[in-house]
């Protein structure tokens, strides 16, 4: 293999206008050829960047098979710019969508872990109503956490976070990932989220779709992924529950199974 191909490049791109402009920061491999399969696109989870174990691993991994992949990280995240405070899915949505028209050509792989889950149902539903370069091949989630800002965050809320939320605009919610630093929720995130919930009706994407879920998930409880799978056509979906899996999945045996689930949509 070429050292043409041997490491991703890191490239910027600049999103939205005036005060909301941002700068992404975007890691890229191009394939050896359409014969090798479908580009990959990683999309990450809250607070999360391109630079984790598992995303690092599907970058590998597609290396070794000469396919393309594209990771990056939503503002306020990992290497890009703007503040994590600002950050909506409605905005972090639109960087995923200029990432994707820019990077990426002919069939491709949404891979989303936790929020990157809603992200990738999301992108693939903006996919679908446009005609561009790059198409759906097919989905791989990884503990996805659609509607999670009302479904796993607001509906769970204490009464006295809600109101901190509303009054004072945002709440520290303590962490068990990363440094352990508190991150704020702010009532923007909460109120902006609505406008992206999709477990109210089915989701019809016309591709197949892997779900991994560990059932000692304290984030996103099983039931969620299977709330996901009644929304989504019976056809070419797979749920795989992993009995002794936490939120993460980063363990080897747990990233096997996700590079299978990759590999075996194409």
């Amino acid at each position: 293999m070429t050292d043409a191909i041997a490491e991703a490049v890191l490239d910027f791109i600049d999103v939205g206008e005036g005060p909301s402009a941002r700068r992404i920061a975007v890691r890229s491999r191009r394939g050896q050829g359409p014969e090798q399969g479908p580009g990959l696109v990683w999309l990450g989870g809250f607070k999360s960047d391109m630079q984790g174990s598992k995303a690092v691993a599907l970058d590998d991994w597609a290396r070794e098979h000469g396919r393309a992949v594209v990771r990056f990280d939503y503002s306020g995240h990992g290497e890009s710019g703007g503040d994590f405070v600002d950050g909506t899915i409605g905005r972090w949505l639109e960087e995923s969508v200029a990432v994707f028209d820019r990077f990426c050509d002919g069939p491709q792989v949404l891979i989303g872990s936790s929020m990157g889950g809603w992200m990738a149902l999301l992108l693939a539903r903006e996919i679908k109503k446009r005609s561009g370069k790059a198409s759906l091949a097919g989905l791989v989630l990884i503990a996805p956490a659609p509607d999670f800002t009302e479904e796993l965050m607001w509906k769970n809320f204490p009464a006295a976070v809600k109101k901190e939320i509303e009054t004072k605009g945002l709440w520290l919610r303590p962490s068990d990932y990363g440094d352990g630093s508190p991150y704020p929720i702010t009532r923007n995130l909460i109120e902006e989220g609505r406008n992206h919930l999709v477990l109210g009706s089915a989701i019809d994407l016309g591709c197949p779709v892997r779900i991994l879920q560990g059932a000692q998930d304290p984030d996103v409880p099983w039931q969620h992924a299977f709330a996901l799978t009644h929304r989504l056509p019976a056809d070419d979906v797979v749920l795989t529950m992993i009995q002794d899996g936490d939120h993460r999945l980063s363990r080897p045996q747990d990233i096997a199974r996700i590079l299978a689930a990759v590999a075996e949509i194409g």
